[in-house]
């Protein structure tokens, strides 16, 4: 293994994305900009599909750098994309310009350590799909605003600083898709999948959700999120029709072919 470079035996310890927002974070990184890692896959609160024993009382994911050294391990969501970064100085993880990667980290750590009711309330579960009266605490609403606030703040700053660069606006949060746009990725599958509101958001923090959706690197990740539901191991019945009880909420799933209708907003 070189020194800036991750093995092709380098291993990402997750659970099956298409239910964990912290792997589907390092996941899409990983995919996003193409490094070299085996990704293995287990079951939330399933022994006969459980991590090995030497990840014991360790939270996934987890990263093993070098198969050849299993007492090195990255663990943590965050700490796992910093490392990668580090370790591909030439694939731009976070953005070159120092102000947006300031403003990129920022994001990202909000994302990481905040929104504690939008994410304990509504689990994370790629398939699922609610309707009728989602209950919205006035916590939850009051995280729902803050988060399409930072997205369209996000996309006028980087915007504006872009234009001072004169370089290219690729449309995602900071410019180019980032670590940034992975924190916030499981986030924006709960706003479709809870039917929370976009009330307020701006016209360029519309178009990154449209972006978001329609990028065909996260679209090849989407449909890694429908294998995974192929294979009947994969399911967490903690994470299915969360809101049994209320009978003003109706569970179902989504097919493979939605499409973002930006226009319905």
């Amino acid at each position: 293994m070189t020194d800036n470079k991750l093995s092709s035996n380098s291993t990402l310890h997750v659970y099956h994305t298409r239910y964990s927002s912290w792997g589907a974070r390092v996941a899409l990184v990983i995919a996003y900009f193409q490094i070299p890692c085996i990704v293995k896959f287990y079951t939330l609160r399933n022994p006969a599909n459980a991590p090995p024993a030497r990840l014991t009382g360790r939270f996934l994911p987890v990263l093993e750098p070098d198969a050849k050294d299993k007492t090195f391990v990255v663990a943590d969501s965050l700490a796992i994309c910093e490392y990668l970064a580090e370790q591909n100085p030439d694939r731009p993880l976070w953005p070159r310009d120092r102000e947006l990667r300031a403003l990129a980290r920022t994001a990202a750590a909000e994302m990481h350590s905040g929104f504690g009711e939008v994410r304990g309330t509504y689990h994370t579960n790629f398939l699922g799909r609610y309707t009728g009266k989602v209950p919205i605490s006035e916590a939850a609403a009051r995280e729902i605003r803050r988060i399409v606030e930072l997205w369209g703040s996000a996309r006028a700053a980087a915007k504006k600083r872009l234009r001072e660069l004169g370089e290219q606006d690729e449309g995602f949060l900071f410019g180019a898709f980032s670590i940034a746009d992975a924190f916030f990725w499981p986030v924006l599958w709960r706003f479709r999948s809870y039917q929370l509101p976009l009330t307020g958001i701006s016209e360029d923090g519309l178009a990154w959700v449209a972006k978001m959706w329609n990028d065909p690197a996260i679209k090849a990740e989407i449909h890694g999120y429908f294998v995974q539901a192929q294979d009947p191991m994969s399911r967490v019945e903690h994470y299915e029709d969360i809101f049994k009880d209320s009978p003003d909420v109706e569970y179902g799933q989504f097919c493979e072919d939605w499409t973002f209708d930006a226009s319905r907003v």
